[in-house]
């Protein structure tokens, strides 16, 4: 009977999903050769090749193909595996590896880490900043463990197969200018519209805030914005607010409690809603993950009912 080592397996799965040696290299924190070997290994215990050169790389050929879509199935019944055998023990413990975009690591993951320390001392999370873009398909792979993302009305996610997505919290977009800004004086809702000849900043091309941004300027304001500066960081955009006049448009969540050197408004045309998903695969959870979203969704309850 031929046995299979898990571990090239998951280096197999990676390879079908990442396309080349270097991006498997950096997801799993190793070298190139490294993976190169695993591989090769992988190939003389199974007696196939599962791999062919491609231009300056490599690629699965068919009967790596066919081992890829089995290993899936088999790292999945492992991690149930080890879930359930987690479950027995009176202590919860284990790592749980979770990813966010800035606020919510900031907000929701960061406050969940002091919790499980609190209360479950034997977990061991780690937290990593990542954009929902890059992050499913480490979750799909089993490299992390949970993601916090976010959409925004009008720009729906897509939603993968083997993951699954819950609502973590709901919050309105705000028009974020400095304090000085003309229309920043009475503290009422502002207009899109109003703000056609001010340079914006936003999210890089891409990520669901840019299009958010542009969608947003399209459709209320028909006209397309004077996007001139570009971060993923909030704490960025609003600097570029304070000290160069720019215009911005952002969650609560992403803002701090007082800054005298910002305004934030209502937007005039009506409500533009974000919303939190947390994403975790499609199997059953350990008892380390289950507490930890039990720490992250307890978190953004708070915040739901503090913001006003």
């Amino acid at each position: 009977m031929m046995e299979f080592d898990l571990r090239r397996l998951r280096f197999l799965r990676e390879l079908e999903e990442r396309r080349t040696l270097g991006a498997v290299a950096a997801a799993l924190d190793y070298s190139p050769s490294t993976v190169s070997q695993q591989l090769a290994l992988l190939e003389k215990e199974t007696g196939a090749r599962l791999l062919e050169k491609a231009g300056r790389g490599v690629r699965l050929t068919e009967a790596g193909r066919v081992l890829a879509r089995h290993a899936r199935v088999l790292l999945s019944a492992a991690e149930a595996a080890a879930a359930d055998l987690a479950a027995l023990n009176d202590d919860i413990r284990g790592t749980v590896r979770a990813g966010g975009l800035q606020s919510a690591a900031r907000r929701l993951l960061i406050p969940a880490v002091a919790r499980m320390r609190a209360e479950h001392p034997l977990v061991r999370p780690e937290i990593f900043e990542l954009e929902l873009e890059e992050a499913l398909p480490s979750l799909s792979l089993g490299t992390v463990d949970l993601v916090i993302g976010d959409e925004y009305d009008g720009h729906p996610r897509s939603r993968p197969a083997g993951l699954r997505f819950a609502v973590l919290l709901e919050e309105p977009v705000r028009v974020i200018l400095p304090a000085g800004h003309p229309l920043a004086a009475g503290g009422g809702p502002v207009p899109i519209a109003g703000l056609r000849d001010d340079v914006w900043t936003a999210a890089d091309e891409g990520t669901g805030h840019h299009a958010m941004v542009v969608g947003t300027c399209r459709a209320l304001g028909g006209y397309d914005p004077d996007l001139r500066h570009y971060s993923n960081d909030a704490d960025v955009q609003l600097e570029l607010v304070r000290l160069t006049g720019a215009v911005a448009l952002m969650p609560p969540l992403a803002l701090p409690a007082v800054d005298p050197a910002i305004a934030v408004r209502d937007v005039a045309e009506g409500r533009i809603g974000r919303r939190l998903v947390v994403v975790t695969r499609d199997t059953p959870p350990s008892p380390a993950l289950t507490a930890f979203l039990s720490a992250v969704t307890d978190q953004a309850r708070r915040f739901s009912t503090a913001e006003p």
